[in-house]
């Protein structure tokens, strides 16, 4: 790291800097980002784009009194590199490092937490509202990256935005579309000149002028507004925004920094709600983020001189690998299965089936809401639409299971990719929740794999299956099992009992079932022994062999990684409950807090849901059978 970067402590020491300096230390950032993501992992290409924008932004504006809002937050490195964790920026994503996403407990300048896409314009109008009411003149400026413009709440806070004319400053991160270096040059010329002063003030004599002109006068500044409009319409593509209410800018070069600084200490004295559009480079700087910026999105450590990820460890295929697999292998045996994504075909493993099915394969962009309906559409016709979407972003279409899915029961397979603990993304994509919020409601059945083996079996069951089902399935490899060349369908609401014992029973759903097994077998050698249940379904559950297995012990022990709170583990106490077994239960599960960043090895540990835990739970829990302790619960 050379001089320029280390005096840099906050966003104040920028404004000490000269032009060329500021030229040098977007180089010694990125240099800084590449050295320290080959190591960690993180998000790399989206920061490398947005440097200049980010020294741009910070140089410009005053940052905490400002508020920088990131969407999603995959573009905020450089951001928090610039406010004061230079230091501590390598422990990002890390196990008690700092987050991956801004986020607000952790620095005054990150303005507002963001780990799902689309909310940045949202947040930044209720605070320019704010500001407002206030009588606050600090300034709000929303960062959005492209991507994001395709979930609907961004156009639903752009429409209001518009309407209210406060003082919004929305920044365009495009990075996706091309513009031709003429029009663009042109353009960025037009742009810089028509936020100026000189401009502006002309502008305003002008009408004065016109105005005052008996007669005519409205006819001219009419027939002006029309001039100007039709320039600026034919150099930029900026129609839309400002139809909705907004001053366009742009398209504005993003890595070119003396006209970026230009142009937005220009934008801070505008009125109203302005939107600049920059076109930013992916990987920016680094040619293998440049040739392939999907690769470099998220990745985990690399060599920088080759680009190739040294992190990954040889071993089972992924739980995702397997699904879309299986995916394509149902499908061709079956036209009416379709799939559908939230702009993670790579993500969910449906990039194969994307390929190998073109037409019945529908990327809707980040639009969790819209995908849903729009499966739930699709099964109306006779087709079976098969939804992947990670845990934590099917939580933004919850209406749409209710209303649109569940209440009509079509037959639409809802599969979560990420469930559970993700591991360094943290709290915002953690996949705790869905057993809870999905469990409740009618016509859903919800289900999920001890193993990979078990997960291809699912999925068949959950298409075939005439309503709707939600398979979740855990990030990460799995066991490297034998895996069955016919596929079968399982019947629902069957669990399978996997170790037998009298002792105590442990019931057990998902990623969590490999682990009870290894307990069940620590305790085997303090002479403990332990029925071992995979649950397979959290809704219907297996009432019989649930209650005979619970009868015979009369101790239970659920697991589980979900939410403790209306999760699986409640759903047993439900049934023991409704069925009036006096059955003492113990949960074992992700407590009521957000679960911070860490490996999944660590954070599962930590929560007791590795085999050590458990049989260290159950053993106490044994110890205190004659007596209810508190977190224990006696059903009768």
């Amino acid at each position: 790291m050379s001089n320029i970067l280390n005096r840099i402590n906050s966003p104040a020491d920028l404004k000490t800097l000269k032009e060329d300096e500021l030229l040098l230390l977007a180089g010694e950032i990125r240099q800084f980002l590449l050295d320290t993501v080959s190591r960690t992992g993180g998000h790399l290409a989206s920061n490398l784009g947005c440097v200049e924008l980010t020294l741009a932004l910070h140089y410009c504006f005053n940052s905490p009194s400002d508020s920088i809002i990131w969407d999603v937050g995959h573009q905020a490195y450089t951001h928090k590199i610039l406010t004061g964790r230079r230091d501590v920026f390598h422990t990002q994503r890390q196990y008690q490092g700092i987050s991956g996403f801004p986020k607000r407990s952790e620095s005054a300048h990150d303005a507002f937490g963001a780990g799902h896409s689309s909310t940045s314009i949202s947040a930044g109008l209720g605070m320019a509202v704010a500001n407002c009411l206030k009588g606050d003149p600090s300034k709000v400026i929303a960062v959005i990256g492209d991507g994001s413009l395709t979930g609907g709440m961004a156009f639903e806070a752009l429409n209001q935005a518009g309407h209210l004319r406060k003082n919004l400053v929305v920044v365009l991160n495009d990075n996706e579309m091309s513009i031709s270096k003429n029009v663009g040059a042109l353009s960025t010329f037009i742009s810089r000149k028509l936020t100026g002063n000189y401009y502006r003030d002309l502008k305003k004599e002008m009408q004065r002028l016109l105005q005052n002109i008996p007669a005519i006068g409205g006819n001219i500044l009419h027939f002006a507004r029309k001039a100007e409009n039709s320039l600026k319409g034919f150099l930029t593509p900026g129609t839309l925004f400002e139809a909705l209410g907004f001053e366009y800018i742009g398209p504005v070069h993003g890595h070119d920094l003396p006209q970026l600084i230009e142009i937005m200490q220009n934008v801070r004295s505008l009125e109203g709600p302005v939107l600049v559009h920059v076109v930013t480079t992916k990987g920016k700087g680094y040619q293998p983020a440049e040739d392939t910026p999907d690769k470099f999105h998220g990745v985990g450590p690399f060599d920088i001189k080759t680009g190739k990820v040294t992190g990954g460890k040889p071993g089972a295929a992924s739980y995702t690998g397997i699904f879309g697999d299986t995916l394509c292998k149902l499908a061709e045996e079956d036209e009416k299965i379709v799939a559908i994504t939230a702009a993670m075909p790579d993500g969910t493993g449906l990039t194969k089936f994307s390929r190998t099915f073109p037409d019945r394969f529908f990327d809707v962009g980040i639009a969790e809401q819209h995908a849903l309906t729009f499966a739930a559409g699709m099964a109306t016709e006779g087709f079976r639409p098969v939804a992947a979407i990670y845990s934590t972003f099917a939580q933004r279409a919850y209406d749409q299971i209710f209303h649109d899915i569940c209440l009509q029961k079509l037959p639409v397979t809802l599969a979560l990719d990420r469930a559970g603990l993700v591991g360094d993304d943290g709290p915002t994509h953690h996949g705790v929740f869905d057993l809870s919020y999905l469990r409740h409601l009618p016509e859903m059945t919800v289900m999920a794999p001890k193993d990979e083996n078990e997960l291809q079996h699912m999925l068949k069951t959950a298409i075939y299956s005439d309503q709707p089902i939600a398979l979740r399935y855990p990030r990460g490899a799995g066991y490297g099992v034998a895996m069955d060349s016919i596929l079968k369908t399982i019947p629902l609401g069957v669990a399978e009992q996997l170790a037998k014992g009298e002792d105590i029973t442990l019931i057990a759903i998902g990623s969590t079932v490999y682990p009870a097994m290894e307990a069940a077998e620590q305790l085997k050698a303090k002479g403990i022994k332990a029925c071992v249940i995979n649950a397979r379904f959290v809704k219907p559950l297996d009432r019989n062999l649930i209650l005979s297995a619970a009868g015979r012990s009369g101790c239970v022990v659920t697991v589980e990684e979900n939410a403790l709170q209306g999760g699986f583990g409640t759903a047993i106490m439900e049934l023991l409950s409704d069925e009036g077994a006096g059955i003492k239960v113990k949960r074992i599960g992700i407590p009521d807090r957000f679960i911070e960043q860490g490996s999944q090895a660590q954070l599962r540990k930590d929560l007791g849901l590795d085999a050590a835990g458990i049989a260290q739970v159950a053993e106490d829990f044994l110890k205190t059978g004659n007596q209810i302790q508190p977190g224990l619960v006696r059903v009768k």
